[in-house]
């Protein structure tokens, strides 16, 4: 990693750590993100989503081995789900815990991808804790593809814009999306 992104990847988790909102890329489609651990950080992108507190959003986290901490028991079957994988894949697992209660939905589930993208994973290795990832729009508007087509409401609305891969205009797919429940029974969702 050169300078300028370590220095952008230490200035996103000082935002972060003090409680800040950010716009950065993913693995997937830029996103807005947040300590997942902080309510009051995660209650915020609700707000600059407006976003109905009943849908959820899903966290990132750097290493495989971070997973456990996050959910009281993760099924067999999700790791090697994780382990096959050949693009970005969520899993919804039962048993959220240690992450701001407004990530757990009201049946006890939390969205959870281990990213394998540069800045996201460094973003979430710096900061120790998973990072919330949801799309960067308004609910209900279509999803921004790259920098270029994200509002200038949600840029002014984050604390930090992560300046790097702002010139991409790649359109990437979203993550695969499967809910695993306790006992290893699957749905795929996307």
């Amino acid at each position: 990693m050169e300078q300028n992104e370590r220095e952008a990847i230490a200035k996103a988790v000082e935002v972060m750590n003090q409680g800040g909102v950010i716009l950065y890329p993913t693995d997937t489609v830029w996103g807005l993100g947040c300590d997942a651990t902080n309510s009051k950080a995660v209650r915020r992108i609700y707000e600059i989503k407006r976003r109905e507190d009943s849908k959820s959003m899903l966290c990132l986290t750097d290493a495989i081995g971070r997973v456990d901490y996050y959910f009281d028991r993760v099924p067999d079957i999700a790791w090697d789900l994780w382990e096959v994988a050949d693009k970005p894949l969520t899993l919804i697992l039962s048993r959220a815990r240690n992450v701001a209660p407004e990530l757990v939905a009201a049946d006890g589930t939390m969205g959870i991808r281990i990213t394998r993208e540069a800045v996201s994973n460094a973003l979430c290795a710096r900061l120790k804790r998973p990072v919330v990832s949801t799309s960067a729009n308004i609910s209900g508007e279509p999803t921004a593809r790259c920098f270029a087509d994200i509002s200038d409401e949600i840029k002014q609305a984050v604390d930090y814009i992560v300046p790097l891969r702002q010139g991409e205009t790649q359109n990437p797919p979203p993550s695969g999306i499967i809910k695993v429940d306790d006992g290893g029974v699957i749905k795929v969702i996307r």
